[in-house]
């Protein structure tokens, strides 16, 4: 490697890629994983207090005045929402890795897609219909998805294979801190003012961006070398071979398989308090936040411990599956205990497993990355679609559980099931101990 032409010591111009390499200093290298880890927090705050609170909260209200059935609607919208941002992930993430740019190629697309998210999430608070709230949301999701991207990439970007466990770690806790966070807030917000909430989580997400790319600031890219497009081998690009990389593959499906049967029980968890356990819309919201503080608890504690563990003993595997194994546990005891205190017991356990699974999961994708990360942006977002298609399908499941069986037990069941397959999947991974 030589010296890039920025006087930044710790950046370098890689000979193969003419791509900025970082060599960062102790403090530099904290001041990225702090400042990457709230970016994080905030963004999975705004998500889960959106689709656990804000949305179920909203489509409730809109059908009670205006007729109609809270669940195929907030199906609807999720399953639109899902479609429409299968593939802007990897999509952004492969045009920041050849953006040329001042700025560095990252931090315009995290800048401008939480601009843009922040204005239409803000639009949906005003919106009076099924369909006007569906519009507007997607056009958010979109948006934050486009940052998202390029988001995850820089990890990629500035940090070694070998210390990932950890720094995955702290990404992994403020990923599930901040989603048990935007829960709990969002809870106690949408009981005194639900259109305040949009608001808020609008505003945080687009200044904390801001602010993190500031504190990291990117060399130029202006004098990156790239190839010349062609529109038919860019779209090409997105295809990677299973039998070519079969690490790759596996990877993918099994965190599909994880989230397939995660985001069936938290997509609908606030119905799952009132329609299940019997709680009132007040209780409810209160409760599903009592609920987040328990897991925040439990999740932070497991990434941070399970991070470290996984660096000191240079594995991935054997925690991704036990965490697994954990998270379909918890699954279990609401099964066949439909109360309250049955919910809190399966936040505590269900915090542990997500939380470690959180956190060595990103740092075991990092290294099943096609030409060991020369592609990360698109790569990356790639895997990240395995995060969003559950969400395209997990919600009409639920609503389609829910009509065949009459009851929430069904998907707990079907959760159980999706996410202990996902612990076999890892299992073939070979490039990754």
């Amino acid at each position: 490697m030589e010296k890039s032409k920025s006087s930044n010591p710790e950046v370098f111009l890689d000979h193969q890629t003419g791509r900025p390499a970082y060599a960062l200093s102790k403090k530099n290298y904290v001041k990225f994983i702090f400042s990457l880890s709230g970016n994080f927090l905030f963004l999975l705050a705004l998500y889960n207090a959106v689709i656990s609170i804000f949305l179920p909260n909203l489509v409730q209200k809109i059908t009670e005045e205006s007729g109609g059935n809270k669940v195929s609607a907030f199906a609807f919208i999720m399953t639109l929402v899902s479609f429409f941002t299968l593939i802007d992930q990897p999509l952004a993430g492969a045009l920041s890795d050849r953006t040329k740019s001042s700025f560095g190629c990252r931090s315009p697309w995290i800048v401008g897609g939480t601009l843009i998210g922040a204005l239409s999430l803000i639009m949906v608070a005003h919106q009076v219909s099924i369909m006007g709230v569906a519009i507007f949301w997607t056009l958010s999701a979109i948006a934050f998805n486009m940052a998202q991207g390029p988001l995850s990439a820089t990890l990629a970007d500035r940090v070694p294979e070998q210390r990932r466990g950890l720094a995955s770690g702290f990404v992994g806790a403020a990923q599930t801190g901040g989603g048990t966070l935007g829960i709990i807030f969002g809870g106690y917000v949408a009981n005194k003012n639900l259109a305040l909430g949009f608001y808020i989580f609008a505003c945080s997400i687009f200044f904390v961006s801001l602010l993190s790319c500031l504190c990291n600031r990117e060399p130029s890219t202006k004098n990156m070398k790239t190839e010349t497009f062609h529109l038919g081998a860019f779209l090409k690009q997105f295809w990677v071979s299973p039998r070519k990389y079969p690490d790759f593959a596996w990877a993918f499906i099994a965190r599909v398989c994880m989230f397939l049967g995660y985001q069936v029980v938290v997509n609908y968890q606030l119905y799952i308090l009132r329609d299940y356990v019997g709680l009132s819309k007040e209780n409810s919201n209160v409760v599903i936040g009592e609920m987040a503080m328990t897991q925040l608890f439990c999740l932070i504690f497991s990434a941070i411990l399970s991070g470290f563990i996984s660096d000191k003993i240079q594995a991935r595997k054997p925690l991704v599956i036990i965490s697994s194994i954990i998270m379909a546990s918890s699954y279990i005891v609401p099964l066949f205990l439909k109360n309250e205190t049955s919910m809190f017991v399966m936040s505590a356990i269900l915090g542990l497993g997500y939380g470690c699974y959180m956190s060595i999961d990103m740092a075991l994708m990092t290294q099943v990355l096609p030409e060991k990360g020369a592609n990360a942006g698109k790569d990356m977002g790639l895997l990240n679609v395995a995060n969003k298609l559950p969400q395209m399908i997990a919600t009409p499941i639920g609503a389609l559980l829910i009509a065949i069986t009459s009851t929430y037990a069904s998907v707990f069941s079907w959760s159980i099931v999706v996410v202990l397959l996902s612990s076999v999947l890892i299992m073939p991974i070979k490039s990754v101990k």
